[in-house]
């Protein structure tokens, strides 16, 4: 037991539990010093995450280099592509106003069937007036200045170009139909993907592989789709009748019609009105032959008929003998 002096420095003093000899510090400098083991810990935690993430700049410019190198070629392949189209649109003018035509034919021709832009009314004249535009630059280039002379009306009359565009005045103001559009835009549709072949033959021979595959078939069949224009172009002639009948059409419609078919069947570029016709001839005569008398008859009346109205054809003429 300790006395009361005792007790006194026995609680001034600090309890030592262990041998190891431990100093002694303020109250507020333990503190402090807890404070700075504590920063330190922090400190040393959060070094390694917190610097930011250094990256070699070689290497970023290393993995960047070789896309541009790619691009670049990509980029002025592209360029000469539309300078040779560009030169090739402005050399060719006339060309490339007839293939806009065209194109807008066939666009004019799908919306009269599917009208979602436009109406059928409307996109029946436009059809119309766009395959007169073609005609009128198409005589542009084969005719040349007008005059008034004999020679000049014969030849005018003569080129297809003619023929067509007095097809686009003769039904602008009847009754739409889609037997009209037909012959119209079979036309388009062999003429401009023959161009569009021209087109694509500038770009590269080995683009738009789709498109020269459809332009092959359109090539392929274009002795059937000339055939398929020529048999419509006929069909279209008692059609005009039945709208003459009905108050549709004007009375001079047929009549005009009739010289048309007159001078399609005198064209010099196109034979297939003519193999139509001789077609068509063939096929009733077969037809007359298995009916009826009566119905044979009237069938084989027809036929003389059609062949009166037919313009003779001129004769051609023999060689001259060798001496």
């Amino acid at each position: 037991m300790c006395t009361h002096e005792e007790l006194k420095i026995c609680s001034d003093d600090p309890i030592i539990t262990s041998d190891t000899p431990i100093e002694t510090y303020p109250k507020n400098q333990k503190t402090e010093n807890r404070r700075g083991i504590k920063h330190r810990s922090d400190s040393i935690m959060t070094t390694p995450t917190d610097q930011p993430q250094r990256f070699d700049s070689a290497a970023i410019n290393s993995s960047e280099e070789p896309p541009t190198q790619q691009e670049q070629p990509q980029q002025s392949q592209s360029q000469n592509v539309q300078t040779k189209l560009l030169q090739h649109f402005q050399t060719n003018r006339i060309d490339s106003a007839l293939w806009a035509l065209r194109l807008l034919v066939i666009f004019f021709t799908v919306s009269y069937v599917l009208p979602i832009f436009t109406s059928q009314q409307s996109a029946f004249s436009k059809v119309l007036l766009a395959n007169a535009a073609i005609s009128a630059l198409r005589l542009h280039q084969r005719v040349p200045a007008f005059s008034f002379s004999r020679e000049f009306l014969t030849r005018l009359f003569g080129e297809d170009s003619c023929h067509y565009m007095m097809y686009s005045l003769i039904f602008f103001n009847i009754r739409q139909s889609l037997l009209v559009l037909i012959p119209v835009m079979l036309y388009s549709i062999l003429h401009a993907s023959s161009y569009s072949l021209k087109l694509l033959d500038l770009i590269g021979h080995n683009s738009w592989w789709g498109a020269r595959f459809i332009i092959s078939i359109v090539e392929f069949q274009a002795a059937n789709i000339l055939k398929a224009t020529a048999f419509c172009e006929i069909f279209i002639m008692p059609y005009a009748i039945v709208l003459t009948f009905m108050s549709h059409a004007g009375l001079m419609t047929p009549i005009i019609y009739y010289h048309y078919l007159v001078m399609r069947y005198s064209s010099r570029r196109n034979p297939y009105p003519r193999t139509a016709f001789a077609e068509l001839r063939i096929i009733f005569e077969a037809l007359a032959a298995r009916s009826p008398p009566a119905v044979g008859k009237i069938i084989r009346g027809g036929i003389g008929f059609v062949n009166r109205l037919a313009p003779p054809q001129p004769q051609p003429q023999p060689a001259p003998a060798q001496q």
